[in-house]
């Protein structure tokens, strides 16, 4: 079972944890970020196309049926 740790003692640990931890810089952040902007975008034209394409073989599809 966990010890018990009273609050002033894990927020040291805490604040020693986040110490540890490698930040990224302003310029690594911006990239990222539009990184995963481009890759939304590409996303979405890319499943906007797959739609397109399924909306119109079932059109055909229910064209065929009548």
């Amino acid at each position: 079972m966990a010890s018990k740790t009273n609050p002033f003692t894990f927020f040291q640990q805490v604040r020693a944890e986040v110490a540890k931890v490698t930040w990224p810089s302003r310029r690594e952040t911006v990239i990222t970020t539009i990184m995963v902007f481009v890759m939304i975008l590409l996303a979405a034209f890319f499943f906007l196309g797959v739609d397109a394409v399924l909306g119109w073989l079932i059109g055909l599809l229910l064209e065929a049926g009548r």
